[in-house]
């Protein structure tokens, strides 16, 4: 494929982005970069939050696991459904009320300035290594498919993708986003929708014959109920669904800080439910679609279903004989996934290091400003090194346990606005950091002897609501 011509569709891709900026950007005070001004459409933010919760790792894992797993992962979707409605019902009204930039700085109030930094600390941890996970992820597709031909070296690639990010995000950061996410999300979708579109024409199907294939084929299942020991079992993927969107979307202050821009909290509860009810429909297009690659692989004796699951989307895109401008909407895609899910996580660093770390509301106003832009720099850098420590590492299965191993830290955080939500005691403040560095390391030692699947983070919260109720103090309630 001629990377000269994926080159100038990627440039032609960044130039909307930045137009995108430049219209939204001329006000770059803290208000505007960090909540949007508290004045974003509703319906705008739930249709770019399909874009930010299906990253680039979910473009290319949730085709490839149909072959595995059929379609339970839809029972994991339904526990999304009930975990959003409980974030809308519970979470949202409580930061609202506190009228919080950062939603870590509720267990300040709530315990003290120890469990707060701790808070802020770990999703800080969890959103670095997460975000530049992605990253590595797309920087890799690119240096394949457009820079390793020109001889650019990986780090110049990873560079590129960082700056770009900095570029459309540095003067208004959450208004920017808000709309550079819907441009993401389409692109997305329709690249999904199209490539999905054009294997069908060469297998000359239609919408209802291909519905018909993908039900009597041997990937079509969704409810699992036989086998409790099974990680596909209903229950364990609906509650590990559940929790995981209450944390990952409640707890976590890339994804509530699009929610606390909205006008008021009527608008960012309509923007929950609404999101979480399209997500329903979008997973499924990415299973139907893993489902029609493995038959039409199937179905060809030149096409190897890849060793690694994850690989057969990519394989099929840009090394099957379709057309070229496949190969092309691929990489969009990628992109386009991935970048929806960085530019707020940068975007959520930087206000959690501002706020959370630096406190700096303390400052003078315009010192805020620089201190802010400063920060925004520091993050993109060390997201940068971050990247380039997993290239060094070279390892798939080592990078992946880093990523795993950060997805452990939300469980002290489901554990911390659990006990503080339902119940009314205070802690020992000063020892709220032992307990969410142990229970996460208890978890790991469990899976190593008994494996568990997405459940663990219930284990893991469990564990540190445990642990704080031992610190809890009896002659003081909240």
């Amino acid at each position: 494929m001629n990377s000269f011509i994926i080159l100038s569709c990627i440039a032609a891709y960044f130039l909307l982005l930045f137009l995108i900026s430049f219209v939204t950007g001329k006000n770059d005070s803290n208000d505007t970069f960090f909540l949007g001004n508290r004045n974003s459409p509703w319906y705008v933010i739930a249709y770019g939050m399909i874009g930010t919760t299906l990253s680039g790792i979910t473009f290319i894992s949730v085709p490839g696991w149909v072959a595995s797993s059929q379609f339970s992962y839809l029972q994991m979707v339904f526990g999304f459904f009930v975990g959003y409605v409980i974030v809308s019902r519970i979470l949202l009204p409580g930061y609202y009320r506190l009228e919080l930039t950062s939603i870590y700085t509720y267990l300040r109030d709530r315990f003290g300035y120890s469990s707060y930094k701790t808070g802020s600390a770990f999703f800080l941890l969890s959103r670095t290594i997460g975000a530049s996970f992605r990253l590595f992820l797309i920087a890799t597709v690119l240096q394949y498919a457009v820079f390793e031909s020109w001889n650019v070296p990986f780090y110049v690639t990873v560079i590129i993708t960082i700056a770009l990010i900095w570029l459309y995000t540095y003067r208004s950061g959450m208004k920017t986003i808000i709309w550079t996410d819907t441009l993401q999300t389409t692109f997305m979708l329709s690249t999904v929708v199209i490539i999905g579109y054009t294997i069908m024409q060469k297998m000359d199907l239609n919408f209802v014959s291909l519905f018909n294939l993908i039900d009597d084929s041997k990937y079509s299942r969704v409810f699992f109920f036989d086998d409790w020991t099974d990680k596909k079992y209903f229950f364990k993927q609906f509650f590990s669904g559940m929790f995981m969107a209450i944390v990952m979307t409640g707890l976590d202050q890339d994804q509530m800080q699009k929610n606390l821009s909205c006008r008021n909290l009527k608008d960012a509860q309509k923007n929950m439910m609404v999101f979480s009810t399209i997500l329903i429909f979008v997973d499924l297009i990415f299973l139907a679609l893993g489902a029609l690659l493995y038959i039409y692989s199937d179905s060809l004796s030149s096409i190897m279903i890849p060793v690694d699951a994850d690989m057969l989307f990519p394989e099929i895109a840009l090394n099957s004989g379709l057309p070229p401008y496949v190969g092309i909407l691929f990489i969009i895609g990628i992109i386009a996934a991935a970048y929806s899910s960085a530019d707020s996580a940068l975007t959520s660093l930087t206000t959690s290091f501002c706020v959370d770390i630096l406190e700096f509301e303390k400052q003078d106003p315009k010192k805020q400003i620089k201190t802010r832009k400063y920060v925004h720099l520091l993050m993109s850098f060390i997201l940068l090194c971050v990247i380039l420590l997993f290239n060094v590492i070279n390892d798939q299965s080592v990078i992946k346990s880093l990523f795993t191993v950060a997805g452990y830290t939300y469980g002290p955080l489901l554990g911390m606005f659990s006990f503080g939500l339902f119940t009314k005691y205070n802690i020992k403040d000063k020892f709220v950091p032992l307990i969410a560095i142990i229970s996460p390391i208890i978890c790991y030692v469990l899976n190593l002897y008994i494996p568990f699947g997405f459940e663990l983070l219930i284990i893991n919260g469990i564990i540190t609501f445990i642990g704080l109720d031992i610190l809890r103090k009896e002659d003081y309630k909240w």
